[in-house]
C-alpha cells in the first residue's frame, strides 16, 4: 500500500514539474500562479497544496533536487584531469542529466528563466571541469580570462541548442565535442591542460551503445539507463 502511495506522490510530483517548466517557457516565476499550475496539469489545489507551500517554494525544492543529481555525479565519476577519458565520463553524466530533465532545462535557460540557478550549475561544473586551469593565467583582461569566459558561456549556449534540437545528439558524443571544444580553446591560450582526444575518438558516435558500455562507470543514476529517467 505504501508503495502504491509512493508511486502516486511521484506521478504528482512529476506532472506538477512537468507543468510548471512549459509555464516557465513562457513567463517568469513571479507570473505563474498555483491556479495556472494546477489547471496546466489538471489536478486539485488541495493537491498541490499537500506536496509545497506555493510556487517559490516548489521552484526551490526541484532546483535543489537537480543540483543533488549533478553532486551524486561528482562522486559517482570522479575527475582525473590526466585521464581524458574520466572526464569525458564526467560531462557525459551530466548531459544525460540534462538529457533527463529537458524541459525544465530549457525553462532555465530561456528568457523567463532562472539564470541565478544556471550560474550556480555553471560555477559547479566550472570547479571541477576545469580545475587544471592556472589561477593566474585568469587575471583580468587577460586573453586566456576571455578564453575561459568564452568557454562558460559557450557552453551554456550549446546546452541550450542542443536541448532544443529536434534531432538531438547522444551525450556521450556531446561530451566528446564539449572536452574536444574546450582542449581546442585552453591548448592555444593557456598551453595543455587537458591530453588531446585521437580522430578515432573525435569521430561521431554511432547509435546502438548503451551508455554503461561508452562510460565505463556506475550507471545508477536518472538517466544513465539510455532511456528517460523519471522526473521526481
Amino acid at each position: 500500500m505504501a508503495e502504491k502511495v509512493d508511486r502516486r506522490i511521484r506521478k504528482t510530483k512529476a506532472q506538477l514539474r512537468r507543468g510548471l517548466a512549459r509555464l516557465m517557457q513562457e513567463k517568469s516565476i513571479n507570473e505563474i500562479t498555483v491556479k495556472e499550475l494546477v489547471d496546466e496539469v489538471d489536478i486539485n489545489r488541495s493537491t498541490f497544496y499537500l506536496h509545497y507551500t506555493d510556487i517559490y517554494q516548489m521552484l526551490q525544492k526541484i532546483e535543489e533536487e537537480v543540483m543533488e543529481e549533478i553532486v551524486q555525479v561528482m562522486e559517482v565519476c570522479p575527475i582525473d584531469h590526466s585521464d581524458r577519458d574520466s572526464v569525458i565520463n564526467f560531462i557525459a553524466r551530466f548531459f544525460s542529466i540534462l538529457d533527463s530533465n529537458k524541459e525544465l532545462f530549457l525553462a532555465f535557460l530561456g528568457p523567463k528563466g532562472d539564470m541565478a540557478f544556471v550560474e550556480k550549475v555553471e560555477n559547479l561544473l566550472a570547479a571541477r571541469i576545469l580545475a587544471p586551469v592556472p589561477a593566474d593565467s585568469l587575471n583580468s583582461g587577460t586573453d586566456a580570462a576571455h578564453a575561459y569566459a568564452f568557454v562558460l558561456n559557450g557552453c551554456v549556449g550549446m546546452i541550450r541548442s542542443w536541448l532544443s534540437s529536434p534531432a538531438q545528439e547522444t551525450p556521450e558524443h556531446m561530451a566528446k565535442l564539449t572536452y574536444s571544444l574546450i582542449h581546442d580553446i585552453f591548448q592555444k591560450y593557456m598551453g595543455k591542460v587537458y591530453p588531446a582526444l585521437t580522430k578515432q575518438e573525435t569521430a561521431r558516435q554511432e547509435p546502438g551503445h548503451s551508455q554503461k558500455e561508452l562510460l565505463g562507470c556506475q550507471t545508477d543514476l536518472p538517466g544513465s539507463s539510455g532511456r528517460k529517467a523519471d522526473i521526481r
